[in-house]
C-alpha cells in the first residue's frame, strides 16, 4: 500500500478499524504526537482513535507504558523489543484493540551510537504483533513525517483480510 501523505494513510487505517468496531491508541517517542495529531485531523476519528501517550523520555516508556527496565538496559530504547513493549503497553493502559508505537532517532545527531534516521515502528493487535525497522535519510522533520506515514500504513497493512 502506498499513500500520498500521512492523512491519506490515516483515513485508510481508520476506515478498516471502524468497519470492525475496533479501537486504536498510539505510543509515540520521536514522533511526539504527530501520529495522534494526524488521526485527529480526520472528522469522525473519535469512533476509533482513543488517545495516545507521548513517551519521549525513557522514564515515561517505563513508568507509564510498562517497558521493562531489562529491555531498556539490554536492548535500548531504539529497539524492536522497546517498540513492541510500547505498543503492548498503550493497548493495556488505554484499553484498546490496537496499539501502534514509534521509537527512534530523529536527528540530526546520533544517539548512544545509533545513527539519526534509525526508527522502529510496532503494531500490536488481537491477532499478534509486527515490528519494522526503518533506516531513513533527511532532516529531523522528514524522519518524523515518514515515520508517521509508515506507522499508519502498518496499522492498515496488518489488518486481517475479510
Amino acid at each position: 500500500m502506498t499513500a500520498a501523505d500521512p492523512v491519506a494513510a490515516a483515513r485508510v487505517a481508520l476506515a478498516l478499524l471502524d468497519a470492525r468496531g475496533e479501537t486504536l491508541a498510539t505510543a509515540e517517542s520521536l514522533t511526539g504526537g504527530l501520529i495522534g495529531g494526524t488521526l485527529t485531523a480526520i472528522p469522525g476519528s473519535s469512533s476509533v482513535y482513543v488517545g495516545g501517550v507521548v513517551s519521549y523520555a525513557t522514564r515515561v516508556k517505563a513508568d507509564v507504558l510498562g517497558v521493562p527496565q531489562q529491555v531498556i538496559d539490554d536492548e535500548g530504547v531504539v529497539s524492536r523489543a522497546c517498540a513492541l513493549a510500547m505498543a503492548h503497553g498503550v493497548r493495556r493502559v488505554l484499553g484498546v484493540d490496537w496499539g501502534v508505537a514509534t521509537t527512534g532517532v530523529a536527528g540530526p545527531d546520533a544517539q548512544d551510537g545509533i545513527p539519526a534516521g534509525t526508527v522502529w515502528v510496532a503494531v500490536s493487535g488481537p491477532d499478534g504483533d509486527l515490528a519494522e525497522r526503518l533506516e531513513l535519510t533527511g532532516g529531523r522533520e522528514t524522519v518524523r513525517r515518514v515515520t508517521c506515514l509508515r506507522a499508519l500504513e502498518l496499522v492498515a497493512e496488518f489488518q486481517p483480510s475479510a
